[in-house]
């Protein structure tokens, strides 16, 4: 029969043979048949699930896995990589604007080009931006609307390069003050509490159009509920999620 050898087929992927011959041994990819001297031939099918494999890896899908998903329909296929489709594109746009950026502050210490100070961390700002609405967008839009929201990263992407270095040095004492107040065994209703509640306060001032204390309280729950926040604050030392939720219960205004 006709078909590609496995080296040509490598070649063509773009990957090696034993790469393919890997794929064969875990039952992803066998070949269509054998030349009369016992060579391995592909046909164009194979090549297409080859291509499929491939994709699926770099999905960051498990080789173990795989093979499930290629038994699954041909919409379920297309909307796993249409998801991966997308934050390809989320990647490449984050990617234009840093090496925007590092174009032009190569400029600038070049010589040949003035980079003004709001400009050098737009970038930043966006990725920030789109960060946190990949990760939370859906549910705050769905808690506090769409115009919150919107206004909410408006606010972010305004902040000049002094208030934006003053939201991420607040971010972080805020948490530094967290962990000394667990490890140190302080009530958060007591005067500890309210200080870092009334720091952490400020902080959401950076972004927030408005404040109120029952939104304040709200989020601070949201941050034991939610694994992801919670993941964040406990980082380095467990239960300071709940102390700041606690905190923000008792001094909330």
């Amino acid at each position: 029969m006709d078909g590609y050898r496995i080296g040509e087929l490598a070649h063509m992927a773009g990957t090696t043979t034993r790469t393919l011959r890997f794929y064969e041994e875990a039952g992803l990819l066998a070949p269509s048949g054998r030349s009369e001297r016992g060579y391995r031939l592909y046909r164009s099918a194979d090549a297409d699930r080859l291509q499929e494999i491939l994709l699926l890896r770099r999905c960051g899908v498990a080789v173990r896995d795989i093979g499930p998903l290629l038994s699954t329909s041909p919409a379920e296929r297309a909307e796993l990589l249409a998801r991966h489709l997308d934050r390809l594109r989320d990647e490449l746009r984050r990617l234009a604007r840093l090496i925007a950026t590092v174009e032009r502050t190569l400029a600038t210490l070049e010589g040949e080009d003035h980079m003004a100070d709001d400009e050098k961390f737009e970038g930043f700002k966006r990725d920030l931006v789109e960060a946190n609405e990949k990760r939370h967008g859906a549910e705050a839009r769905g808690r506090y609307g769409d115009d919150a929201v919107d206004e909410s990263n408006r606010k972010m992407l305004k902040m000049s390069k002094q208030e934006y270095g003053d939201f991420r040095a607040l971010e972080e004492q805020i948490r530094s003050e967290l962990e000394r107040a667990v490890d140190a065994g302080d009530d958060p209703a007591g005067e500890t509490g309210e200080r870092i509640c009334g720091m952490h306060r400020a902080w959401l001032g950076f972004t927030w159009p408005s404040y109120s204390a029952e939104a304040h309280r709200a989020l601070a729950e949201s941050y034991v509920a939610d694994d992801r926040f919670r993941s964040y604050y406990d980082r380095s030392v467990e239960g300071c999620a709940a102390w700041l939720r606690d905190a923000v219960a008792a001094h909330a205004r």
